[in-house]
Formats: C-alpha cells, sequence, structure tokens
C-alpha cells in the first residue's frame, strides 16, 4: 500500500511537471492579450478624445479667424477715415495759411497806412499847435500891454489935480477877445479880464482858465473835496499858491491866471492867520484893488471888503496912486503902487476831489 501510494505521488508529480510549461503559456498569453487590449483602448480612448479638441480648436481658430478678419476690416475702414481726416486738415490748414499771409499783406499796408496817417497828424498838430502857441503868446502879450496901459491910465487920471476924486474918468481901452482852443495845454493863458469903463463902475469879474472855463472860484466852501495840485497849500477847502519872484500887481495877476487861479480873497481871521503863516515876510501882492472907484476896494472874486486887516494908518492913497493891496511880512495889509515890484504873490483856488 505504502508503495502504491508513493507511485500514485510521483505520478501526479511527473503530470504536474508535464502540465506546468503549458499553463504558464496559456497565462502569460492571456496576460497579453489583455494587455493589448487595454493599450488598444487607451488609444482609442486617446483617439477621440484628440479628435474632440482638434474639433474645438479648429472651431476656436475660425472663430478667431472670423473676429479678426473684422478687426482689420474695421482697421482699414478707421486708416480710410483717418486719412481722409488728415486730407482735410491738411487743405483746411493750406487755406489758413493762405489767409495769414492774405492778412498779413493788409496787415503791412494798412500799418503803412496808418504811420502816413500818424504822419501826417503830427505835421498837422504841430503846425496847428505851433500856430496856437504863437497866437495865445501874442494875445497875452497884447493883454498885458492893454492893462499896463489901462492902469497907467488909472494912475495918471488919479494924479491928475485936474481930477478930483469920484469924478469920471476917459473911457479905458476895451478888453481884447481870446480865442478859445479846444486843444490848449494846461498852461495856456488865460482870457483876457473884463475891464470896467470909468463911467460905470463895477466889481471886476473872476479870471477863468482857458483850460477850465466853468470852474468859479468862491470865498465860501462848495464842496467836501480837499484835493490841490502840487506845490498848492490847502486850507478850508481851498488851495493856496505862495509865489515868488519879483512882479507888478498886474504881472501877479496873470501869474495866478495862467496857474487856473486868481490873486488871493480873503474873507475871514482863519484865512488870514492861515496866510500869515506862509506869507513871504518882504510883501506879498493879494488880490484887493481900488482902481475903479478912489476908496472902494474890490476883492478879485468881486465881493466887497468886509474883513480887512490893515495896518494902523492905511490905506491911505499916499501919493495920489496907490490902488493894489500887498500883504506885509507881518500880516497887516498897505495900499502900494501896482507898478511897484514885491517879491512874493498869493493865490487861491476852489479845492478839488
Amino acid at each position: 500500500m505504502e508503495e502504491s501510494a508513493y507511485s500514485d505521488v510521483l505520478n501526479l508529480r511527473r503530470r504536474q511537471r508535464r502540465c506546468r510549461p503549458g499553463t504558464l503559456i496559456a497565462l502569460l498569453g492571456l496576460v497579453l492579450l489583455a494587455l493589448w487590449a487595454g493599450l488598444l483602448t487607451l488609444l482609442l480612448l486617446w483617439h477621440w478624445n484628440t479628435e474632440r479638441d482638434l474639433k474645438q480648436l479648429g472651431d476656436t481658430t475660425a472663430l478667431n479667424i472670423s473676429q479678426v478678419s473684422k478687426h482689420l476690416e474695421r482697421h482699414k475702414g478707421d486708416q480710410m477715415a483717418q486719412k481722409s481726416q488728415a486730407s482735410q486738415v491738411l487743405q483746411t490748414m493750406e487755406e489758413i495759411q493762405a489767409e495769414q499771409k492774405r492778412m498779413k499783406t493788409q496787415d503791412s499796408e494798412l500799418s503803412q497806412d496808418l504811420d502816413g496817417l500818424r504822419e501826417a497828424l503830427s505835421n498837422l498838430k504841430s503846425q496847428g499847435l505851433n500856430e496856437r502857441r504863437a497866437a495865445l503868446t501874442s494875445l497875452e502879450r497884447l493883454q498885458e500891454e492893454v492893462s499896463k496901459l489901462w492902469m497907467e491910465l488909472r494912475v495918471s487920471n488919479a494924479r491928475d489935480p485936474r481930477v478930483t476924486p469920484g469924478e469920471m474918468l476917459p473911457p479905458t481901452v476895451p478888453p481884447v477877445p481870446t480865442v478859445m482852443s479846444t486843444t490848449a495845454p494846461t498852461t495856456a493863458p488865460a482870457p483876457a479880464p473884463a475891464l470896467a469903463p470909468a463911467t460905470a463902475p463895477a466889481p471886476a469879474p473872476a479870471l477863468a482858465s482857458a483850460t477850465a472855463p466853468a470852474m468859479v472860484l468862491s470865498s465860501t466852501p462848495g464842496s467836501m473835496c480837499d484835493m490841490c495840485p502840487e506845490r498848492w497849500v490847502s486850507f478850508q477847502r481851498k488851495c493856496y499858491y505862495f509865489g515868488e519872484g519879483a512882479k507888478k500887481w498886474i504881472q501877479a495877476r496873470f501869474a495866478c491866471s495862467k496857474l487856473q487861479g486868481r490873486l488871493v480873497s480873503i474873507h475871514s481871521q482863519e484865512e488870514q492867520d492861515f496866510l500869515a503863516k506862509h506869507v513871504n515876510k518882504k510883501g506879498s501882492w493879494i488880490g484887493l484893488r481900488d482902481l475903479n472907484i478912489e476908496g472902494e476896494f474890490v476883492w478879485m472874486d468881486g465881493s466887497p471888503l468886509e474883513y480887512s486887516n490893515w495896518r494902523p494908518g492905511e490905506p491911505n492913497n499916499g501919493g495920489q496912486g496907490e490902488d493894489c493891496v500887498m500883504m506885509l511880512g507881518s500880516g497887516q495889509w498897505n495900499d502900494a503902487f501896482c507898478s511897484s515890484p514885491l517879491g512874493g504873490w498869493v493865490c487861491d483856488r476852489l479845492a478839488t476831489c
């Protein structure tokens, strides 16, 4: 029994040995087949995925190409529009340049015409000013000579023993009319003062400047303004000019007229005190005189004598011809000969705003 069992085992082992290579080969074949099947499945899956990706890529590419084409067409359209606008701008620039050249030519012609007109106007103005200046100078000299003759006639009549005080005097020389000029300078001489005839005495009118015919001076403050020209002194809304230089009374009168003022008229103690502080210590002419009627003193503003500051014993008409009044260095008044030169004279005018 033991031998039969041993022989069975050996037979079985032999059979196993005989069957093992075939089984291995079969198993190996099955494994290879499975590998090939898996590989083929992967290849198929990769192929399908690749085709799908390629299709999507193709669609995307086609869409992008379409959009790029549209953008290119739009860009070409914009370039054409820009070229058209550029050509229009260039044309407009050329037109502007042509217009500028034409305007420069016109400006040059106008400038030449204006230069010619200015030169002609300057020549005419210079000629007119020279003629006016000569005429005004001659007229001023004539007025001064007439005034001197009139004053000398008054003085000679006052000294004539045949003429008693208050007697009618011979007719005086009439005033010379003044031609007003719209372009007269501020230093132009004033119109001649109105000379009252001896047969009808009247207060002397106020002098007016040729450049300010509407200005009327007054002894009473007429405005709240207190502005004065250069070298004039302001006091109680009036301006005062203290002139220096040897002048006769008539010369001082014309000097004040040239300054657009007149010989000062004094109407209060305050004004007198102010003037006494600034007056020339050697004596100054003021605007008081009795040339028309002896003893009847009248101010340059036409008002009668209401306030006075005479030196004791004055006025005395010493020498039968003291018809003009001066202010002494002390501030007191004295009648003197109008032809006597004094080193000072005082003008006044209203202050302005």
